[in-house]
């Protein structure tokens, strides 16, 4: 069996890696939000 059998995996670790991705998308839309506006803002 592989050593990357779910019965096997790292739940806590699962669980940390999920919240740095939900964290990074968060902030990057946040990031994209402002680039878009201040380009509506200093460009019309």
């Amino acid at each position: 069996m592989s050593e990357d059998a779910p019965d096997t995996m790292d739940m806590s670790e699962h669980e940390k890696t999920y919240e740095r991705f939900l964290m990074m998308t968060k902030w990057g839309l946040i990031a994209t939000a402002v680039v878009v506006i201040a380009l509506a803002v200093f460009l019309l």
